[in-house]
């Protein structure tokens, strides 16, 4: 695809620090993440526009100026403009009701004016690939959202991607979320459809690296890899682990698809029917501009699909679980769900210090016991040494002393805060991965609230149903230690009487 200029001279190749950064979009998934990359260099003054101001509370640097818009109200553009350099266009209608086609025409016809009279020098914004005058309505709204930005004079930089992996994007769940529901996948025509997926890290690399280009050009991004659907599906499958088989059906319609992925998963109904409606067309790249005017070397399939799933288990990992749980308990024998983990979770307060309510959680385990139901694990312990697991052998290094990579019995001591919280993380066999937490906070007047919760992540249908089929039981276990800790805290952080 051929690159070129229109409408403006060619822009200064080193921006001053003053020239104002537009962001739209700031609150979903690629917006959200250009926006902390964009914040992190500082380069430029960064002004956030949004419908909901609101949403982006706490979620901004302190510098970054937050202000009040609607790419369908054009009135609204005005202010928002003023002062800008360069506009990220990252808005489409795809979940909105009525025709996402006319909105998205209707938002683009008003950003691209507004920009024009605000003397916007450039805009970014990020379509979609495809090629062919039979593409999707998905496609070819996107595309036509470039042409309409370029028609206004304004420099407009269009990166064209392919499906974008990364945990969170709704592509990415799709995939997640066939191959971990069904030991068998229906596989419609669309699967031996060839894409070019690209890391999300990848995609907010060239969209920083537009800062600093002259003029207006269409540049087609991918990865390293040219792929089918089907082998993406397998990738995916490898990397966790799970064995899964596509069954090509031929007789399986786009209409069928579509009401199936909107069942299976995450994704709203008409935005997984509207996807899936794309699939029938390649997006593939057929020029290599963007590799000859970009820095950017985008990774493979494998190594995007692997630092996906590292990233969300690293935010996951980083994450408060308490700040997202339900405040009153219970949470239920099936708890909630955190994307493909399973949650539960219990609370209370006692009338100690919060070093008092954490003496019984770091003394957990080894010949101090699990404050109930002892007989319960050391049945499990039996089970798992059957099977070849570590069982209870391994006891604890120190009744008192807690150290992260430390064993507890069959736990393993992940994250430990002192007087505050501990995170174990389950080494028994067992289809999927477990953690158990304890947080203690201070709950004012000499008082501590105790929370314990437990997550597992299931791998795949055999881990939901280990999950769905053992969580009375667990609840029931899980429950009655807690409600020993509590006790002992009580108490003052004496071992437990069992």
């Amino acid at each position: 695809m051929a690159l070129g200029t229109h409408g403006r001279a060619p822009l200064p190749s080193t921006a001053s620090a003053s020239e104002t950064v537009l962001l739209t979009g700031a609150s979903g998934y690629i917006g959200g993440r250009l926006l902390h990359r964009l914040e992190a260099q500082g380069r430029h003054p960064l002004r956030c526009m949004t419908r909901r101001p609101s949403a982006l509370a706490g979620r901004t640097a302190d510098q970054t100026e937050v202000v009040a818009g609607d790419v369908l109200e054009p009135e609204s553009l005005a202010a928002a403009m003023y002062g800008v350099w360069t506009a990220y266009y990252l808005v489409h209608s795809m979940g909105a009701p009525g025709d996402f086609e006319e909105l998205d025409r209707v938002a683009a016809s008003n950003f691209a004016a507004a920009a024009r009279r605000a003397g916007v020098r450039r805009i970014v914004y990020l379509g979609g690939l495809g090629d062919g005058c039979h593409l999707s309505s998905h496609l070819a709204s996107r595309q036509e959202v470039g042409e309409i930005l370029r028609a206004s004079g304004v420099p407009t930089i269009e990166f064209r991607a392919s499906i974008v992996i990364g945990s969170g994007s709704a592509s990415y769940e799709v995939v997640r979320a066939l191959v971990e529901s069904l030991p068998v996948i229906a596989a419609p025509r669309w699967v031996e459809t060839a894409a070019q997926p690209i890391a999300v890290e990848d995609v907010i690399d060239y969209l920083v690296a537009a800062l600093d280009y002259e003029g207006s050009a269409v540049f087609e991004i991918g990865g390293q890899d040219r792929v089918t659907y089907g082998e993406i599906l397998r990738e995916y499958a490898l990397q966790r682990a799970l064995r899964r088989r596509l069954l090509p059906l031929a007789v399986l319609t786009p209409r069928i698809s579509r009401f199936c992925l909107g069942l299976l998963t995450p994704v709203y109904g008409q935005v997984a029917g509207v996807m899936v409606d794309g699939l029938r067309n390649e997006t593939v790249v057929r020029t290599d501009a963007a590799l000859r005017v970009f820095p950017v070397r985008p990774r493979g399939l494998s190594d995007a699909i692997g630092r996906a799933l590292v990233n969300e288990d690293r935010d996951f990992a980083e994450t408060r679980w308490s700040d997202a749980l339900p405040t009153q308990r219970p949470l239920g024998w099936t708890g909630i769900s955190f994307g493909r983990r399973q949650v539960s979770s219990r609370a209370m307060s006692v009338s100690r210090p919060p070093e008092d309510g954490f003496e019984p959680v770091k003394r957990i385990g080894g010949s101090t016991g699990w404050y109930a139901a002892n007989w319960f694990w050391k049945a499990r312990g039996l089970l798992d040494t059957l099977r070849g697991g570590v069982g209870l052998r391994r006891g604890r290094r120190d009744p008192l002393d807690l150290r992260v990579g430390d064993t507890v019995d069959f736990w393993r001591v992940e994250r430990i805060e002192s007087n505050r919280l501990l995170r174990l993380a389950a080494e028994m066999k067992m289809p999927g991965r477990l953690w158990l937490q304890f947080e203690v906070n201070s709950d004012g007047d000499g008082a501590s609230k105790i929370r314990q919760t437990t997550v597992f992540d299931p791998a795949g249908y055999a881990g939901r149903a280990y999950w769905y089929l053992f969580c009375p039981v667990h609840e029931l276990v899980f429950a009655a230690m807690f409600r020993g800790v509590v006790r002992a805290a009580r108490r003052g952080g004496a071992s437990p009487l069992v």
